[in-house]
């Protein structure tokens, strides 16, 4: 019996999903907040995440969530955000020139970094792959100080942005998700957060850059050789994995905003302090959203 009982949950979310109009609220621009009305026995199975969602990613109707709109901070989840802002704003091939202050405050809290040096010159492009990939707060504050122009004017553009999304849950202090200037300052919800990575994903330039596994930069007239590593495991552990990036600060935990393609299901979800510090505990969290709501018959019909 409790074979069958694990087994249902996933054809029950795939048949949700098909007719999410017909059985949610319908979504709004760029998500919703509606969660489908599972009985207690067919909630998906040992998620560690105090808070997440999953949602049907074309709909955004949301077919499951733990603390939907609680807010809590969310570490380098933030980087979706200011890589929108640097996206909407365009001129990618923009010269960049990596200010000191950019490795200053990436170092001042131990962020992680992509390994740029103060004076290199990158295109705006380049620094989007360092701050996604390996999560370059360093590359996070180069762009903020060139989009701003300066870091308070880029994050009084995530904050706009962010209301302009419907995101009424979140505020970001920092461009990278760091604890500045304390661990609660920059928050958001999981709502908010799958909202968040639907508007990103729609998006061909970020979608690229975030399905990228390693990214090679060669030396150039400006800049030193970079290898950069996504941090996602997703990309290589989960098949129909397309992003889009992990987080994690004391505070936060460990989190990660996922996104998975099966034929013709599309699901996207996120996972906040699924651990103190281990990342796959996130990862595995977000492998069991995934495998509940797959439906394999859906998954083998084509996409469109």
């Amino acid at each position: 019996m409790r074979t069958y009982v694990r087994a249902l949950p996933a054809a029950v979310a795939a048949v949700l999903v098909v007719f999410a109009p017909t059985v949610a609220a319908a979504p709004v621009a760029g998500g919703s907040n509606a969660q489908a009305p599972f009985p207690v026995a067919l909630q998906p199975d040992g998620i560690q995440a105090r808070g997440a969602a999953l949602a049907e990613g074309n709909t955004g109707v949301i077919v499951w969530s733990r603390e939907a709109d609680t807010r809590v901070p969310v570490a380098s989840l933030t980087k979706v955000m200011t890589a929108v802002v640097v996206l909407e704003a365009g001129d990618l091939e923009r010269a960049v020139t990596v200010p000191q202050a950019a490795i200053d405050a990436s170092a001042a809290h131990g962020g992680s970094n992509a390994g740029l040096v103060a004076g290199e010159v990158l295109t705006a492009r380049q620094l989007l792959y360092a701050m996604m990939l390996p999560s370059g707060c360093d590359a996070s504050y180069a762009l903020a100080e060139a989009y701003g122009p300066g870091r308070d004017a880029f994050i009084a553009k995530m904050n706009a942005t962010a209301q302009r999304l419907g995101m009424g849950n979140t505020h970001f202090t920092d461009p990278s998700g760091l604890p500045v200037p304390d661990d609660f300052s920059t928050y958001s919800t999981p709502a908010d957060l799958v909202r968040l990575g639907r508007h990103a994903m729609a998006n061909p330039v970020f979608r690229e850059i975030v399905g990228t596994q390693v990214h090679h930069l060669p030396a150039g007239a400006g800049n030193r050789h970079h290898v950069w590593e996504n941090t996602n495991d997703l990309l290589h552990q989960y098949p129909g994995t397309t992003g889009i990036k992990t987080g994690s600060t004391n505070a936060a935990g460990t989190c990660l905003l996922f996104e998975a393609r099966r034929g013709a299901q599309r699901l996207i979800g996120v996972v906040l302090h699924s651990s103190p510090f281990d990342l796959d505990a996130a990862t595995s969290d977000a492998q069991r959203l995934m495998d509940w709501g797959f439906l394999p018959i859906l998954a083998s019909l084509p996409v469109g």
